[in-house]
């Protein structure tokens, strides 16, 4: 079933059989079922087990998946392109938020880029979960920033306290955050489940949705006018509302940018797409085994982006734009920063940063697969969107 992926090393193994036998304790502990959420949450961040609170590379080449960061400088120097004139409106005490921050790439090359353009923050904070990959950035930016420049630097653990202007910036984290799925039987919502066979295997189960669970599902009903049909399984988040207010905290002015993989909700819960989104990722490969390996494998569902667009509205901010990657980067600058790149490149370097250009905006590629939304609030982004606008697909 499983020949196609390459065998983790016996401590690897060992590593994810302890974290197994931890998540058929919770199950067991449960009354003998979990919601797959929980399952999910504790897969991806159980202190020293999860995938992202262990200690083991999840990015580039010697990882499971590639973000866009970790391509190369193009993505990063290009938002800042967008983030510049945020901070440049909001004045010398504005403020910078991302969320997870992988190897410390984008933060790297985002505040060189800030830098540059005469737009440093007064505070440029990653709100990082996972022990190990704080100490991975804090290495990797204080070698690679000037001093006065990591001295903006923190590190927190839940967003800031109080009022505060600035920006909020996020990538390839929605789709990461601890999902429901739900499936209908007989016209009922119910909750997936995870509980364990008479060998101990992790295995599909259900139970009647709370309330939370099911009024969310009948939002979306509402939304495309017809109901699910039999049997249909998919992801819902209907914490994201919450979510979006306790990242954003006290944001009294500025914005907020989410860069994920996703549809509009028309698309997302298509009839034909009877199983959800979710998916595994082990070493640059993907298949549907979510059970397989906790603690080794990335797991992860598409982000409905008419949610995501509900949620920040409902929290008070203004819908400022929504497009794919490629009209994201097309439209901010990116090949203007390539040519630039490319001057100061010999031949070798060339052909990687084309190939990054590439990897970014094919359609084939990152390009249409990612989508990106941003919300504000008293500041103007109208131009950062004003190629390939998808607001109209929500």
């Amino acid at each position: 079933m499983h020949s196609d992926l390459p065998t983790p090393a016996p401590d690897a193994l060992a590593h994810s059989d302890q974290l197994a036998a931890y998540l058929r304790e919770d199950i067991l502990a449960q009354g003998g079922a979990v919601p797959f959420s929980r399952f999910m949450e504790l897969a991806l961040y159980a202190p020293g087990w999860g995938y992202y609170s262990a200690g083991a590379s999840k990015f580039g080449a010697a990882g499971d998946f590639v973000t866009s960061p970790e391509l190369g400088p193009l993505f990063a120097a290009t938002t800042a392109n967008v983030v510049a004139p945020v901070l440049q409106q909001l004045g010398p005490q504005a403020r910078m938020l991302e969320l997870g921050g992988g190897s410390g790439a984008f933060a790297e090359v985002m505040l060189k880029r800030l830098l540059e353009l005469d737009a440093l923050p007064e505070r440029y904070a990653i709100l990082e979960p996972s022990a190990d990959l704080r100490e991975r950035q804090r290495e990797r930016l204080e070698k690679a920033l000037i001093p006065p420049v990591f001295a903006l630097v923190e590190w927190l653990d839940r967003p800031f306290d109080g009022e505060w202007d600035g920006l909020v910036f996020a990538n390839e984290v929605i789709d990461a955050l601890p999902t429901p799925r739900f499936l209908i039987n007989e016209g009922e919502v119910y909750e997936e489940t995870v509980e364990l066979d008479g060998e101990g295997r992790f295995v599909r189960g259900a139970q009647p949705a709370d309330a939370l669970t099911s009024a969310a599902v009948r939002h979306i009903e509402r939304y495309l006018e017809r109901p699910f049909a039999q049997d249909y399984r998919s992801e819902v988040l209907p914490q994201l509302p919450y979510w979006i207010q306790a990242v954003a905290g006290g944001l009294k002015r500025g914005a907020m940018l989410f860069v994920d993989y996703g549809y509009s909700r028309a698309e997302f819960y298509q009839d034909d797409r009877t199983d959800g989104t979710l998916r595994a990722f082990y070493r640059h490969r993907v298949h549907n085994d979510v059970y397989l390996w906790p603690g080794l494998q990335d797991i992860t569902a598409s982000v409905d982006f008419t949610a995501l667009a509900e949620a920040g509205t409902s929290a008070g901010f203004d819908l400022a734009g929504y497009c794919s990657q490629t009209n994201f980067l097309l439209g901010n600058g990116i090949t203007q920063l390539l040519e630039q790149a490319e001057e100061r490149s010999d031949e070798v370097g060339r052909m990687r940063l084309r190939g990054q250009l590439k990897q970014l905006t094919l359609p084939t590629e990152m390009g249409e697969r990612f989508q990106v939304m941003a919300f504000s609030r008293d500041v103007d982004m109208s131009m950062s969107f004003l190629l390939g606008d998808m607001t109209w697909r929500l």
